[in-house]
């Protein structure tokens, strides 16, 4: 006998999702009963859902950029005004550049700068094993090395002072506003992935010095940051001698800070 047909119910779904504080309740409904293939693991995704484990780690892909993103429990979800860190990155790229991207996560920024660009050469990095192991495997069959380590640490050493283009979702919330955050990111993505420091930008600090070292002359930082916090890191970035420009998309509710080494 033919198993019996899978047909969930759709509007109490929604209405458990919503009732969770699922803003789109609709659309997530939709998600998990396509991921799911019976009633039975359907009811754990939405048990797991309602608890607050974040949708992407559930479905095991997050949409970025018009790119499906394999996203592992406990990695960095990228969000959607990161594209403009993803933008802002592409509108300053030169022919064939090579270009790295720091604290990368699951590696989504630097999975659509090589669908973007043409890189000469490409490579991301992470100091949290967890992200290096989910980057490696999105970003393995192009070729784009994944190196785990502390921001230009494990970086091969002939490329100090030759990259084009550095760009860096470093963690930036202040180490006190963390506990504010909502829970699906607190509770369920590393620490190291979201703690900034007490002002926020004690790894974007760093992460401006090291640029400053391995940028080639003209070639580009770019970083994503809080509005709020954009004196303050553009103070930093004129200390070392990188030229800062603002980008901010009200759309996107996303702000980057592009820094150019002279030369």
């Amino acid at each position: 006998m033919a198993p019996s047909p899978f047909l969930p119910d759709r509007t109490a779904l929604v209405r458990r999702l919503r009732a969770a504080g699922c803003v789109y309740a609709k659309d997530e409904a939709e998600l998990l009963i396509d991921a799911a293939d019976s009633a039975e693991a359907l009811a754990d995704l939405v048990d797991r859902r309602v608890a607050g484990l974040p949708l992407e780690h559930l479905l095991g892909w997050a949409e970025f950029c018009g790119l499906r993103v394999a996203v592992d429990p406990g990695v960095f979800v990228p969000r959607g005004r990161t594209a403009l860190l993803v933008a802002a990155a592409t509108a300053l790229a030169g022919p064939a550049p090579a270009v790295l991207d720091l604290c990368c996560g699951s590696g989504a920024a630097a999975l659509v700068l090589h669908a973007r660009l043409a890189p000469r050469w490409l490579a991301a990095a992470d100091v949290d094993p967890a992200a290096v192991a989910c980057a490696r495997r999105n970003l393995a069959p192009l070729g784009v090395p994944v190196f785990q380590g502390d921001l230009f640490a494990p970086i091969p050493p002939e490329w100090r002072g030759r990259l084009d283009l550095v760009l860096a979702n470093a963690p930036y919330v202040p180490s006190g506003a963390v506990a504010l955050m909502p829970s699906e990111a607190r509770l369920h993505e590393a620490p190291v992935a979201l703690d900034g420091g007490v002002d926020g930008l004690a790894v974007l600090r760093r992460v401006a010095a090291g640029a400053a070292e391995w940028l080639a002359p003209g070639g580009h930082l770019v970083v994503e940051i809080s509005e709020g916090q954009v004196d303050a890191l553009c103070a930093a970035f004129a200390t070392l001698g990188l030229a800062p420009t603002v980008v901010r998309d009200e759309d996107l509710d996303g702000t980057a800070v592009t820094a150019r080494r002279p030369g």
